[in-house]
Formats: C-alpha cells, structure tokens, sequence
C-alpha cells in the first residue's frame, strides 16, 4: 500500500487585526468546504490549522508533514491591495515580511533550515499563498474591503495547489 502524502494548510495571522486575519478566513473556508462536500484527494492527507506565530512555531507545526501551504497578508506596497499571489517559500523576496519572520525569533527559511539540521522530517515544499494587505496593526475583526473581496481567489489558488500536489509523484 502506497503511504499518503501528508499536507498542512495553515493560515497564519491574527483574527484581532484587521487584515492580518485574512489567512486565517481563508483556512476556515477551505476546512468548511472539505466538510461541506467530503474529502475529494486519494494521494493526500489534508489538515488545516491557524497560527498566529511564525519562525520556529510555525516550523514546528510542520514537523512530519510532506508538503505545506501557508496563506497570510503581505504588506509589500508592490501590488495593489488585495492582490493574491503564489510563491514558494523561497520567492519570497523580504523574509521579513509578512509572518514568516520576527524579530524576537527568525524567519520561516532559517527555521527549516535548523529543524532539518535536527533530523527532523519537514516539507520539501512550501507554498505561500499571499494577499496583499493594508490594515495589519489596527484592532478589529474586520477585512479592508479589497481584502475582504480576495478570500474566493485565495481559495482557489489553495485548491488548485492541492490538485497540483495530489497529481505529483
């Protein structure tokens, strides 16, 4: 029997701070429909989780996994806002944007880097699926409009990146 590929889905961010949210409204969307309408992969295992941490926490969130997708707001001011992009954790221009880096810790990169170094089992890839934000240190629950308007277009590049992933060897 062939082992299934395991695959994380995490949405990372904060709920409380306005478009910082935006992953985590995007994995509840993609759990809701893989509950919604079943489990449609042969290939894979899908969890989905929330994080709020990056560096070393998100890194120990995919210990044991095979393959990653993280959604997160991105404040890059090269796109307009609200602009979805794909990027494989290594494309990603300025570690410390978004929340693959902090300064009381180290970027996402690194942090695979050591886990690995420690023989721990980590994703070959990991896929970032940005939105590009303007409100990220504001109390609320709510998304800026534009944000807000980018959740189906985030879903889609989650679920084609899943379709992608389940065609792979």
């Amino acid at each position: 029997m062939v082992k299934k590929k395991r695959t994380k889905v995490i949405g990372l961010g904060n709920p409380i701070l306005g478009d910082d949210g935006v992953g985590w409204r995007v994995a509840d969307e993609i759990e809701h429909t893989l509950l919604e309408k079943g489990y449609p992969f042969q290939c894979q295992t899908i969890q989905i989780e929330k994080a709020s941490l990056g560096g070393l926490s998100l890194m120990e969130l995919m210990i044991d996994v095979d393959q990653a997708i993280i959604i997160d707001a991105i404040e890059t001011h090269q796109f307009p806002i609200g602009t979805v992009r794909k990027l494989m954790l290594e494309d990603i221009p300025d570690l410390n944007s978004g929340h693959t880096a902090s300064t009381h810790d180290t970027s996402l990169a690194n942090a695979i880097e050591v886990g690995k170094l420690m023989g721990a089992h980590l994703p070959e890839s990991i896929f970032i699926i940005s939105i590009e934000a303007e409100n990220l240190f504001e109390f609320s629950e709510e998304l800026s409009p534009r944000v807000e308007q980018a959740i189906p277009l985030a879903c889609q590049y989650v679920w084609q990146t899943l379709i992608e992933l389940e065609k792979k060897p």
